[in-house]
């Protein structure tokens, strides 16, 4: 099973590296430069509202998928048939929370539409998270890998022409981007339905309350756990635009930090994709979970380190690099969140491993503090601050969260404490911060960023954190 992670972690790094980099910074960065931060405030208020009760959609159904379909298989047919007209139920209950919700928050026109078009995207790309549990849990990562990735380069073939190419390429409105989003989401979604018919054959539709409320009771805590989360992930954006009295431009400020940020998340969710099969296996078959949770730690935080304290000290160059307004005004909103990297990884290893063990109650009783930690401090820290109030808020409340999972998980599995690694991470994380103070007294441009990764690199390898033998005595194995 470790040599399966390293092996397909391998092929979905590559092949995001090529895509979603050009996608977050090549397109939707330039969106927002061609429309402005006022208007895509407006934009990005909205998309983060619909993923606020977004788990409605999927109620922990896919999560509960992925490690039902990797323990039994042979059930995947019967068991889809069941499933599909639930979703579309789910589907039909969550516009309705969400109009109302929205006519309550006083949205209104073009608020409304705007809305009720990313209230469509968001079923097409919950139906894609859906069928792609079934690759994940079969273990086809290839294909799981290639669905991953094709809304983006169908966004990048649309957008990117209408961006760059086409003749009213000057006068670029939002509706197009968000028509794109519609468009990619939808042709992704036909590519994963012909597969899946392909692989599992076409199950027989079959309406049945009994197994619906059974798959509900089942998916229930999955469900709670992913409400909370997306709640105090998603809601900042959304507290921003009502609460301060220059909201739309402060949201727009948030975005453009918030956006590179989650490139970064994007890639560290990568390995969870792969780890959430493979745990819950290793689980249900009573196999050692330690070996595959070193390799990943190892791996996800020094990608954490290196990238947090990267952008902590380039974060003026990084930000140039892609936007053309609002630089300064997002410096501090962007250095506190790329810090967030380092608990959010934290979490992706540790909550990802607890989910898979089935550990529900005490990750939602951690998820249920976070956002009540998150929804208090964001209250008082955006009317202080603005944006770097809820960037502030975001690192406190993960921070707590990812030091209480990491606790629980070592006292669960009766984790070793080994101090010779706890020297190796330290060693680096000392290494990596004297680095990066001191290239940045010498490089104020994007080449002491360049140099800075290069060393980096070497860092992660002459602690010990890294270490290349046994990564390549994995990757052999697996391409045997």
């Amino acid at each position: 099973m470790q040599r399966k992670f390293i092996g397909n972690l391998i092929l979905l790094v590559l092949l995001n590296l090529l895509v979603k980099p050009l996608a977050i910074f090549g397109i939707d960065a330039e969106v927002q430069n061609r429309i402005g931060a006022e208007e895509y405030g407006l934009y990005f208020s909205l998309f983060n509202f619909t993923y606020l009760f977004n788990i409605i959609l999927d109620f922990g159904i896919t999560n509960y998928n992925i490690k039902y379909v990797a323990q039994y298989p042979h059930l995947v047919k019967r068991y889809m048939g069941k499933i599909i007209p639930l979703r579309l139920l789910l589907f039909l209950i969550y516009v309705a929370v969400s109009v109302a919700l929205a006519l309550g928050l006083g949205y209104e026109g073009k608020q409304l539409t705007i809305l009720g078009i990313l209230i469509f995207n968001q079923f097409l790309i919950s139906i894609v998270q859906f069928l792609r549990s079934y690759f994940a849990g079969l273990m086809l990562f290839k294909i799981d890998t290639i669905l991953s990735v094709l809304d983006k380069v169908l966004l990048i073939l649309i957008v990117g022409y209408l961006l760059y190419f086409s003749a009213d390429k000057s006068n670029f409105e939002l509706n197009w981007f968000i028509a794109a989003q519609t468009a990619s989401f939808f042709f992704t979604f036909l590519f994963a339905l012909i597969f899946i018919l392909w692989k599992v054959g076409i199950p027989k539709l079959h309406w049945s309350p009994v197994f619906n409320w059974v798959i509900i009771k089942r998916s229930f805590p999955y469900a709670l756990l992913i409400l909370l989360m997306m709640l105090y992930t998603r809601v900042d954006a959304v507290m921003i635009e009502r609460i301060h009295p220059n909201g739309k431009v402060e949201t727009g400020i948030y975005a453009q930090a918030f956006r590179i940020l989650d490139a970064f998340v994007m890639f560290g969710l990568l390995f969870t994709n792969l780890l959430f099969p493979i745990f819950s296996k290793l689980i249900n078959d009573k196999l050692s979970i330690k070996p595959l949770l070193d390799s990943a730690s190892r791996l996800l935080f020094t990608f954490a380190l290196v990238t947090a304290i990267g952008g902590y000290f380039y974060a003026s160059e990084i930000l140039s690099l892609v936007y053309d307004s609002h630089i300064e005004s997002s410096v501090a909103v962007f250095k506190t969140l790329m810090l967030t990297m380092i608990p959010l990884c934290m979490v992706m290893v540790y909550g990802t491993l607890l989910t898979a063990n089935g550990s529900m109650r005490i990750l939602n009783i951690f998820a249920m503090s976070g956002l009540v930690i998150n929804l208090i401090l964001n209250w008082f820290f955006i009317q202080l601050w603005g944006a770097s109030g809820a960037a502030t808020a975001t690192l406190i409340t993960q921070s707590i969260v990812a030091v209480t999972q990491l606790v629980f998980v070592w006292k669960y599995f009766a984790l070793k404490f080994l101090p010779q690694l706890f020297f190796r991470y330290l060693t680096m994380l000392v290494l990596l911060l004297l680095t990066g103070y001191f290239l940045q007294l010498q490089f104020t441009n994007f080449s002491g960023l360049l140099i800075y990764l290069c060393v980096a690199l070497v860092i992660a390898l002459i602690s010990g954190v890294i270490q290349p033998k046994v990564l390549l005595k994995s990757l052999k194995k697996s391409a045997e």
